[in-house]
């Protein structure tokens, strides 16, 4: 992000001196001294780093510092001071000033002093990114998949991560639009830059220029101190966009032309403020008919699509439901402190006939609800919503699906009945699997979740031969 630089200096010389010499590429510089109420500006400006004279800071100089520290930015607090005193320069750390310069030194030694404070908040922002709550950040990684669909999804990125160019992400709500995006801020050489997302959907348009751009004190009624907006806060690194066909049509404007320089001006401001931020949108909408109904700008359009890439619907992906249901079974296991150790077969072949109109976010509460709900350390159908059973006006297809005789079920046990309806959805299961693998056990076990020893011993009960699915060489 830029680093906002405000400085309250009373020598009109010195104050001069530091415009010119502090016009660094990731420094916003802003300088109130000339106002006639300097420390009211100061602190009202949002700043990072706070350049002060000594005889500009009401008095007590403790509180009004504290006051500084105390403010929603966490400032780094300058002091300049026209005495060389060891003693009073103590008395102004011991009250809370960061650093303390004397400006009897010579400018450049001034400036270097400075500089090295600039620095040392950068690196502020670059520890300060890191998960403080211990959550694994998003990776591509985290997208393997074994549906070819997915497969060329995830090469077409890795070819777009190096780069800076806009990217639109489409799909259906769910899919992982913003898990994407995190991720591929995180593998891009942006990754010490900040990721900043912003849910057009969730603003109310009469502030939606504000959180994007910014606002100085005053632009409007209850702007009692200046704002930086999201595009301000993701210089240096991403900003991802979120459900961008819900924006407004006058916002969609202002977007477009920032999005051709990345140049803009905070509301109330007078100064134009340079960015340097990539920019990912996503929306579960289709663009182009929005485009017709005349709710979204086909110049935008064209100007965020530079690349478009669709993420798959979960259900046209099903094979990956068996590894994905396991990963968050481990997952949530830790989380709540369950010991569950896996799905019964017909519990994942529910889930892998399921449409998931949710996608994975939906799968993730589901499974999430089955691990709290689960009493054994299997999960079962009746661990998962009542969407998901079976209707009792179905049973009669089910039947017919397994090819059994609906004279010969009236005859058997419960028990009975359940075992060659699940003895035949295991083996559908384990040869559309099988299938995919050309007859490769361990790929086959690693789609299933199961381990491989579970799986040859699966095939030989259910009289299956890897051999019958190996290509036939012609």
């Amino acid at each position: 992000m830029l680093i906002r630089l405000v400085c309250a200096v009373k020598d009109k010389k010195l104050h001069g001196d530091l415009e010119k010499r502090l016009a660094l590429s990731d420094v916003q510089l802003k300088m109130c001294g000339r106002k006639k109420a300097p420390w009211q500006e100061l602190v009202r400006s949002c700043g990072d780093v706070f350049l002060v004279s000594k005889s500009l800071i009401p008095r007590p100089v403790e509180s009004s510092v504290t006051m500084l520290n105390n403010l929603p930015e966490k400032p780094t607090t300058i002091v300049l001071h026209d005495r060389e005193s060891s003693e009073e320069h103590a008395n102004l750390l011991a009250s809370g000033a960061d650093v303390v310069l004397y400006t009897g030194i010579s400018l450049d030694s001034l400036i270097e002093a400075i500089e090295s404070t600039l620095e040392s908040r950068r690196q502020f922002y670059y520890t300060d990114r890191f998960d403080r709550r211990g959550r694994i950040k998003p990776k591509l990684s985290d997208f393997i998949s074994n549906s070819k669909e997915m497969q060329l999804f995830l090469e077409e990125v890795r070819q777009v991560v190096s780069t800076d160019s806009t990217l639109l992400l489409l799909g259906e709500t769910g899919v992982g639009k913003e898990h994407l995006a995190k991720a591929i801020h995180g593998e891009s050489h942006r990754f010490q830059g900040p990721f900043i997302a912003i849910n057009a959907a969730a603003i109310p348009e009469q502030l939606m220029e504000s959180e994007l751009f910014g606002h100085e004190q005053g632009a409007f009624t209850g702007a009692v101190r200046s704002r930086r907006g999201a595009f301000e806060l993701a210089h240096g690194g991403t900003i991802f966009l979120d459900e961008i066909g819900e924006m407004p049509m006058p916002m969609q404007s202002k977007l477009l032309r920032v999005l051709q320089d990345f140049e803009f001006t905070p509301v109330g401001g007078e100064k134009s403020i340079w960015v340097d931020v990539r920019v990912i949108a996503a929306t579960n909408k289709d663009l182009e008919k929005e485009i017709l109904k005349r709710t979204f700008r086909q110049d935008l359009y064209y100007r965020l699509g530079v690349i478009t890439m669709t993420l798959p619907a979960l259900r046209k992906r099903r094979e990956d439901i068996p590894a994905m249901a396991n990963h968050f079974l481990n997952i949530y296991n830790r989380k709540i402190g369950r010991g569950i150790k896996r799905f019964s077969m017909v519990a994942m072949e529910t889930l892998c006939r399921y449409n998931w109109p949710g996608n994975i976010r939906e799968l993730i509460n589901v499974i999430e609800r089955a691990i709290i709900l689960c009493k054994t350390d299997t999960i079962s159908p009746n661990d998962l919503p009542t969407t998901f059973q079976v209707p009792l006006s179905d049973a009669s297809d089910l039947v017919k699906f397994q090819n059994l005789d609906m004279d010969s079920c009236k005859n058997m046990t419960l028990s009975e009945f359940k075992e060659q309806v699940l003895d035949r959805v295991e083996k559908k299961y384990l040869e559309m699997i099988l299938d995919k693998t050309c007859g490769k056990v361990g790929e086959a076990a690693k789609i299933a979740g199961i381990h491989p020893r579970g799986l040859y011993g699966k095939m030989k009960k259910l009289g299956l031969d890897k051999a019958r699915f190996k290509p036939r060489n012609n």
